[in-house]
């Protein structure tokens, strides 16, 4: 499995500086979004409380001292970490995170925003996720929500693949995608923001659900959900199609 980024597509519809424009966007609309995300909440909470019932947690203490546990996740596309980060960090103290991100605004502020207390217990790595090297076998979870999908669509089978290699054998991904099929959309003002032109994609449910398992993993859950989003002054309806698949034991 490939470890290195995916070549430059010769799609016309997607421009060559994809992912620096995506950086700029986030960085110059990182409150706007922040703001907008929180509405998430609900359902990115009911997921990775999913991916937490699957795990063999220590219990819970308030010493991490006491167990010789640890457990490792990765958060591909982490924001301003206070959202996934915070919440999987309260499940058990053996959690430690590693969380990426593209924009250096939202690294800057996830810095920001995790308490001292939790230092030890967190780290933040800026770029392209399609960059990023990283030991294979190392984590018990990768958690992508609301991220992949900034990715061309040859780019979200790549990324998948590496995921998988970064994970122990066992491990979990927890991901959303766009419900539809569509080789790229974009809005030249996301949120309404002058300076928010996003770019998204996706292969559908089937052609998803072709991509994980073509990546090495089992499907344990996938599930169509419809959220409402406020956006700017109107409300709109969105499908994300949400995926947690395990990748298997050799011998299994």
């Amino acid at each position: 499995m490939s470890s290195s980024a995916a070549p430059p597509s010769n799609d016309p519809t997607i421009p060559s500086d994809l992912k620096s424009r995506i950086a700029s966007s986030y960085d110059a609309i990182a409150t706007t979004y922040n703001a907008f995300t929180i509405q998430h909440n609900p359902i990115r909470t009911h997921y990775l409380s999913l991916l937490l019932s699957h795990l063999n947690l220590p219990e819970r203490t308030t010493d991490a001292t006491t167990s010789n546990v640890r457990i490792d996740m990765l958060e591909l596309g982490c924001g301003a970490g206070n959202l996934s980060i915070p919440y999987l960090l309260s499940a058990s103290p053996s959690i430690h995170i590693l969380g990426n991100d593209i924009s250096s605004a939202q690294i800057s502020l996830a810095r920001t925003n995790i308490p001292q207390h939790e230092n030890s217990r967190v780290s933040f790595i800026h770029g392209d996720m399609t960059t990023l090297s990283l030991t294979p076998s190392t984590y018990t979870a990768v958690i992508a929500l609301y991220s992949i999908m900034h990715l061309p669509r040859a780019e979200q089978s790549i990324q998948l693949q590496k995921a998988t290699t970064w994970l122990t054998p066992g491990g979990y991904l927890l991901a959303n995608f766009g419900a539809g099929e569509m080789e790229g959309g974009v809005n030249e003002r996301w949120l309404g923001e002058e300076n928010g032109w996003m770019f998204w994609s996706g292969w559908g449910v089937e052609g998803t659900k072709k991509m994980v398992e073509d990546a090495g993993l089992e499907i344990l859950v996938d599930e169509v959900k419809l959220e409402k989003e406020d956006e700017v002054d109107k409300e709109r309806s969105v499908e994300f199609f949400w995926v947690l698949a395990r990748k298997p034991i050799s011998g299994e």
